[in-house]
């Protein structure tokens, strides 16, 4: 009997697994994207957006369409880890807009010995074959 229940625990979903909500995964996607670019892993960050030609990413030089174009445009901004320092989100709002879309607001900030930056961001983030994925960034 007791063999049976270890292999009913053993294939059943764990409860945390049940208890995630889109703003849990979503705020894990935010810790992940922290921790790769506190890192210095700047590919490692971009692992949490949209690998596609479709992803947008609006900056303060405006809009970058594509995975790969954005993940240049961070390499240019942020040669080295001195450049990128360390990074810290404030969520400030996740609204869900469908089943598999979320709208976030927060904001950012960057604390560097060249000096600290800051702003605020908005983002689509959306569930894209099982993963939440960043589809659209406008950060300021």
């Amino acid at each position: 009997m007791r063999f049976i229940l270890y292999l009913i625990l053993l294939t059943t979903p764990s409860l945390a697994t049940w208890a995630q909500t889109p703003e849990s995964e979503i705020r894990q996607l935010m810790a992940e994207q922290t921790s790769t670019w506190n890192r210095g892993n700047i590919e490692g960050f971009m692992q949490t957006y949209w690998q596609s030609d479709s992803l947008v990413f609006v900056g303060s030089h405006g809009p970058t369409y594509g995975w790969k174009a954005t993940l240049e445009k961070y390499r240019q901004s942020y040669p080295d880890t001195a450049a990128m320092g360390k990074l810290d989100f404030n969520i400030l709002e996740i609204r869900p807009l469908a089943k598999d879309l979320c709208f976030v607001v927060g904001k950012w900030h960057l604390q560097r010995s060249a000096g600290d930056l800051q702003g605020a961001y908005t983002l689509l983030i959306k569930r894209i074959k099982g993963h939440w994925k960043i589809i659209a960034d406008h950060s300021s």
